[in-house]
């Protein structure tokens, strides 16, 4: 099949407006508030693991767990009015769900491989949580595929090369990260 250095343009014209297009819709769908919301948990916890003793930062996850949960549910809520289909709203419960069943899996994987240090737990929530971001990548927007790899390298460098300073790092590059991410893609996009 040959095709001539004009239609060649075309179909990459059109590919190009697809990707805009896409990008917008995950702009307009309000999707980047839980990248800030959970980029501040982090950011806060991380802090608090850095900062408190282990008793205190345990409950600041607690806490900030609790709260992001509750804020996730009632943007997933708010977000659900405004798409108002049927398939979003079994998207939307799917996608609950596959989260849900993220977070038993990583507790059953800290159960098994108590007892762990506030380091190695932490690694281990993050790889669990980069899993499952770079699923609903996978699933909704391959681009964000990158930014989850990303901070998996930067979590890697953080605990294998920076030991002392490693919920700091996280801090600050994860939570700080996510938190640039959803900025950049509500005003960039």
């Amino acid at each position: 099949m040959n095709i001539s250095p004009s239609e060649a343009e075309q179909a990459l014209e059109s590919i190009q407006v697809m990707v805009s297009r896409t990008k917008k819709l995950i702009a307009n769908s309000g999707a980047y508030n839980f990248l800030i919301l959970w980029g501040a948990v982090w950011l806060i916890g991380f802090l608090g693991n850095h900062f408190a003793d282990g008793q205190t930062a345990a409950y600041i996850w607690i806490a900030l767990d609790i709260l992001g949960g509750l804020g996730s549910a009632i943007l997933g809520i708010r977000l659900g009015r405004v798409v108002r289909t049927t398939s979003g709203l079994t998207s939307g419960r799917r996608i609950g769900m596959f989260w849900l069943l993220l977070f038993v899996y990583c507790f059953l994987m800290i159960l098994i491989t108590s007892p762990a240090d506030g380091k190695q737990l932490a690694m281990i929530i993050i790889l669990f949580v980069i899993i499952g971001w770079v699923a609903m990548g996978l699933l909704l927007s391959v681009a964000s595929i990158w930014w989850g790899l990303g901070i998996t390298v930067l979590a890697l460098i953080g605990y294998f090369l920076l030991p002392d300073f490693f919920f700091i790092w996280m801090a600050v590059l994860g939570g700080g990260g996510m938190i640039a991410l959803g900025l950049y893609i509500r005003s960039r996009w």
